[in-house]
């Protein structure tokens, strides 16, 4: 037992750990305000399915917290959006949706001010340097996953904010048609199309972020 806890990977599990802990963040985060949105513009569905909160279990597909955790791409559970009580539905559907990608990045802003605030005054040690660590490498994954959600394809947020922008009988169509989707976007990150792209842009977005406090 002794050699066996010698030998273990401890440094391995912190880092799954440390990961799966930020996947929960980013994700809790970004469909609570999708919820949070649609209940400021008059959708209560959100509310009354107890969605309206930051607690990672309303949330959580564990087979797409799994998938991003290993993959590097993953989903939560959506959350539900009754776009009739919408003044203007296609507008209050494409708010909405920003809403998820814009949290992502306040989010990742306020991660890297915090990992800025603790180089600065924190004394360094094992428990300042893993949470430098959590803080940056969450910030990362919640940039990735905002800037990914604006690819407008569906059923991600993207495409609810460029189907706003066409003719009624167009958006129904699309919209009709979302959930099949899906089947695209896992064939193109399958092949990788355009994943370099989309690693650039993680990288430049986060480069100026950490710029504005390092």
């Amino acid at each position: 037992m002794r050699i066996f806890l010698e030998q273990f990977d401890w440094a391995g599990l912190m880092s799954l750990f440390q990961r799966i802990l930020g996947v929960l963040v980013c994700l809790t985060v970004h469909e609570t305000c999708h919820g949070l949105a649609a209940y400021a513009l008059g959708d209560p569905t959100a509310k009354r399915m107890r969605r309206l909160s930051f607690n990672p279990l309303h949330h959580i597909d564990w087979l797409g917290l799994a998938s991003m955790v290993i993959c590097g791409f993953g989903w939560a559970k959506p959350v539900p959006v009754d776009m009739r009580y919408f003044k203007k539905p296609k507008t209050g559907m494409a708010v909405t949706a920003l809403a998820g990608p814009v949290s992502n990045m306040l989010l990742a802003l306020l991660l890297i001010l915090c990992a800025s605030i603790i180089a600065g005054a924190a004394p360094a040690n094992a428990v300042t340097v893993w949470l430098f660590d959590f803080l940056l490498g969450t910030a990362v994954l919640s940039v990735g996953l905002g800037l990914f959600n604006l690819v407008p394809i569906p059923p991600l947020d993207g495409s609810k904010v460029l189907f706003a922008l066409l003719p009624e009988r167009a958006y129904l169509t699309l919209m009709r048609y979302e959930r099949y989707g899906m089947l695209v976007l896992l064939l193109l990150v399958w092949l990788d199309v355009g994943g370099s792209y989309l690693s650039g842009a993680i990288g430049a977005v986060c480069q100026w972020m950490i710029g504005l406090f390092f």
